[in-house]
């Protein structure tokens, strides 16, 4: 095959005419396009990459013996430090959050809101039909158990621990500037604010990681890991040197400290329910310690047991019995209250929102103080556990498109989460107004004083501890699994020794946190403070992360396919009209695109990918039974279909080409165009999808050469052409229907 030739165009003198002239629909294809793209290596147009998943690359996964060395270094060195110093290490934690409260505080409250700002215009602005995959690749898990894997994952554990304690504490003690307490205005107020923290905002922190590791993994062929994807900021070299090296580092960091939080917290509402269970005193930091050991040991076998196997098992285990559990207080409770309570409060929660997010220190000390103990934490919270929970959604969301990622991974999880708080907050705040006088400290007792005044309160005790040690497993098995993967360059399954020392580093680093400092600094104070100032450097890594996934975005090749097809046919059509009126149809003619003076699309290619596919794929020549349709030289123009696999799956080539052109209705295409159209290949009855792409003149495809092999564009594309007539026939009625002119 021969090497594509890149043609250096000279940029016109002064603006192009406002109307094309007549019989010269080639001059007006060069004037509605910017730059020159030139035929990606081997014949291989970047528009026609159909996606690369990171195993076709044949990468070899090696153990990064500088992220592992450091991260392990850096967990020892603070472990060693709670056990020889636990009052200087809680010391050092309050001083540490002090500062970041007061410097950094609005940086944590202001990026929550611009990330889900951010991840909704991904998934339901034009990127949202792009697929984390190939274009024509399926998901691998069922829609249940994808939302179970992510429900688990992401905070299941703290919906048990939280589920009836928040909205009850601000009952009690409402957000400053908000209702008075105990009132039914109160626990309105309640109830939003939990969504506030629970909501969208800390899905689209998980969301935009998840969906940045997915792309770059399963459709560029990257390594899923949390440097790549910077590639496209630092270059895809730069991505394995020390800058990325350090960014998985604070990746394996905050993820240590997120499930070791995650992990205490467990542990502190597990140990309350073996002294109801048990009927004994209260239990002391050996007993706790042994909960995290069998929390440690079996989150750990499920780790090595892997995603299609353990974890999945258990998501779904769990996602049963925490639904059974709801239901049960939903019908034994306060079920017409709780009822009357969802629609109000999610009304509510629209109209407060702009209050929640604009609360700030600013509006006096007992704002800053509600803010560091709750929003500010549960923000940090969120960031922390982002790095393993999103590459954990991107491991199991492969092959669904951005738009239905961003709808289940933001919107779904909340609204469960919202319907879990409605259920057992209401139950709560219910029994506190009918004089249950229901303590709201420690918080881990809530939830099971809750359940003592309902009926089957033995039963359910038992049910609810089961459900939080589930509810960790899940997690921290899919934690130790990506801070494995980060360890061994984004291996998807990584060592088991790998995954079996960060398990047991993460219920080390538990329990000296749990116990660190003695009462003063102890326990679940210790845990918040050590999580938010973990989480500081990996929010600024966020907010560049946004960048880097919008400039991969704008590169990706169903974009690039959108932008040719809707200038090619948008000019096509304009200059049928001014040249045959009402009588023209679309046919495919030979052009020569190396002679324009400018380029059809104004886009960026990028190289890496387009090298890494040419070196994945194997260029096959056309057999009769591809499906490979080819225009005859008798056929119509009328009747030429632009969106043939001949059309979309042959090489993409400098030179000769072939211009989606308009010609006189019923009249026959130049033999050369259609000849150029079949190529070598026999000539097939065409195919006749309700679509015109215009991609041959966009893709430039040379005639007689061999076609590539790139399957499932056509269902990626389809939204690009609605309106077009079958056939690659423009409907010459269209224009009068509608009373007005395409637009240029």
């Amino acid at each position: 095959m021969d090497e594509p030739e890149k043609t250096q165009s000279p940029t016109p003198d002064g603006p192009p005419p406002k109307r094309y002239p007549v019989n010269r629909a080639g001059e007006g294809a060069r004037r509605i396009a910017k730059e020159l793209v030139d035929p990606a290596p081997d014949g291989i147009h970047p528009a026609l990459i159909p996606g690369l998943g990171v195993e076709q690359t044949n990468r070899v996964f090696r153990t990064d013996r500088v992220v592992f060395t450091v991260a392990l270094l850096f967990t020892v060195a603070f472990i060693t430090w709670g056990i020889v110093a636990g009052d200087s290490l809680a010391g050092f934690a309050s001083g540490a959050l002090d500062w970041v409260i007061s410097y950094t505080g609005w940086f944590f409250t202001s990026i929550a809101t611009v990330v889900l700002i951010f991840m909704l215009w991904v998934g339901f602005g034009r990127f949202g039909r792009i697929r984390l995959g190939t274009d024509d690749e399926k998901p691998e898990f069922s829609m249940f158990s994808w939302i179970s894997m992510l429900f688990a994952a992401g905070m299941g554990i703290g919906l048990v621990f939280w589920g009836a304690a928040e909205p009850l504490t601000f009952f009690e003690s409402p957000p400053p500037g908000s209702a008075e307490a105990g009132t039914i205005e109160a626990m309105h107020t309640a109830l939003t604010q939990v969504l506030y923290h629970w909501g969208p905002q800390a899905w689209a922190f998980y969301a935009l990681i998840g969906g940045a590791i997915a792309y770059g993994a399963y459709r560029r062929g990257r390594l899923p890991l949390i440097s790549s994807i910077f590639a496209p900021l630092l270059g895809e070299h730069r991505t394995s040197g020390p800058i990325g090296k350090t960014i998985d580092i604070f990746a394996i960091i905050v993820t240590l400290f997120g499930t070791a939080a995650s992990l205490g917290l467990g542990a502190l509402q597990i140990g309350h329910g073996v002294e109801i269970i048990a009927g004994i005193g209260e239990v002391g930091n050996a007993v706790l310690i042994g909960v995290i050991t069998v929390l440690t040991i079996a989150f750990i076998i499920s780790a090595v047991s892997g995603v299609s196997r353990g974890i999945r098992a258990l998501s779904n285990i769990n996602a049963a019995v925490a639904m059974l559990l709801a239901l049960f207080v939903f019908f034994v409770g306060p079920t017409m209250l709780i009822l009357q309570v969802i629609p109000s409060v999610a009304a509510q929660f629209v109209g407060d929102l702009p209050q929640m997010i604009a609360r700030s220190g600013s509006q006096g000390e007992e704002a800053q103080a509600f803010l560091s103990a709750w929003t500010i934490f549960y923000w940090a919270w969120w960031i922390s556990w982002s790095p393993f929970v999103g590459m954990f959604i991107a491991k199991v969301s492969r092959g669904r498109t951005l738009r239905q990622f961003v709808a289940v991974v933001v919107i779904v999880p909340s609204a469960v989460s919202f319907l879990w708080f409605a259920i057992f907050g209401t139950t709560a705040i219910n029994d506190q107004m009918n004089g249950a006088n229901l303590p709201v400290s420690p918080s881990e007792e809530v939830l099971f004083n809750v359940l003592a005044d309902l009926p089957l309160a033995g039963i359910t005790t038992v049910i609810a501890a089961v459900l939080v040690a589930i509810f960790f497993v899940t997690g921290a098995d899919s934690a130790s699994l990506v801070m494995g993967t980060l360890s061994q360059q984004g291996k998807p399954d990584p060592s088991r020794w790998v995954t079996v020392v960060w398990g047991t580093l993460v219920g080390a680093i538990a329990a000296v946190l749990l116990v660190a400092g003695g009462d003063e600094g102890g326990g679940l104070q210790a845990l918040q403070n050590v999580t938010i100032v973990a989480a500081l450097p990996f929010a600024i890594i966020m907010a560049f992360m946004m960048v880097a996934f919008t400039k991969d975005l704008r590169s990706d090749p169903l974009i690039m396919r959108d932008a040719y097809a809707e200038r090619a046919v948008r000019h096509s059509v304009r200059v049928g009209l001014e040249e045959h009126g009402d009588d023209f149809a679309l046919a495919a003619v030979a052009y020569d695109h190396s002679q324009d003076d400018l380029a059809w699309v104004e886009t960026k290619v990028d190289e890496a990918l387009v090298e890494t596919y040419t070196a994945a794929i194997d260029v096959i020549e056309p057999a009769d039974d591809s499906g490979t349709a080819a225009a005859s030289p008798e056929q119509p123009a009328g009747g030429a279909d632009l969106s043939s696999a001949a059309a979309e799956d042959a090489p993409a080539r400098s030179g000769p080409s072939h211009a989606g052109t308009a010609a006189p209705a019923g009249a026959a295409a130049p033999a050369d165009a259609a000849g150029s159209a079949a190529g070598d290949a026999p000539a097939q009855q065409p195919a006749a999808p309700p679509k015109v792409h215009g991609r041959r003149s966009a893709s430039a495809i040379e005639p007689s050469t061999g076609v590539i092999g790139l399957p499932g564009r056509a269902d990626a594309d389809r939204g690009a052409t609605e309106g077009a007539a079958p056939g690659g026939v423009s409907d010459p009625e269209l224009p009068k229907r509608r009373g007005e002119r395409d637009p240029e």
